[in-house]
């Protein structure tokens, strides 16, 4: 049988202070922290997702900006013990399109609660190198890609 990733996005959204942000997942009873993504929907082009994914998972359908996108798809594999749990055993992980965003409204527009069934509990802004220490190991090395993917919006 031959591998299936799912297709999806991500977002890297920064702030004013090239901070980064990060929402702590409701369905997980653990410590770890993400940057929104999600799958892209039947014939949904990549930026038409990120956007949609942003609304669902932050609230945002304004303020901001993308800025830049990934060249490449980046991908990352779920850990053997979750595949038949995750997607219902359809996929081994998910490739991803990364868009950064520039945030440039204020924090009272986010609203992580404003859908039925809300991803994250809490959200925070972050120096955009902790996620890294953040994130479910399975990711840390998706995540290492979009921080050098776009290293030049953050880093003095």
């Amino acid at each position: 049988m031959k591998q299936k990733y799912r297709k999806g996005v991500g977002i890297f959204l920064i702030n004013k202070r090239n901070q980064l942000w990060v929402g702590k997942r409701f369905d997980y009873k653990n410590e770890y922290w993400q940057m929104p993504q999600g799958g892209i929907d039947g014939p949904e082009s990549p930026e038409n997702a990120m956007k949609r994914e942003l609304m669902e998972e932050t609230g945002l359908n304004n303020s901001y900006k993308i800025i830049s996108k990934t060249s490449a798809w980046l991908e990352y594999k779920l850990p053997q013990e979750l595949v038949n749990e995750v997607w219902n055993g359809k996929y081994i992980g998910q490739k991803q399109i990364w868009f950064a965003c520039r945030f440039f409204g204020n924090d009272d527009q986010v609203d992580i609660k404003k859908f039925k069934n809300p991803e994250f509990c809490e959200w925070r802004w972050i120096n955009p190198i902790d996620c890294l220490d953040l994130v479910v190991p399975f990711k840390r090395t998706l995540y290492k890609k979009v921080l050098t993917n776009f290293r030049n919006l953050y880093q003095e």
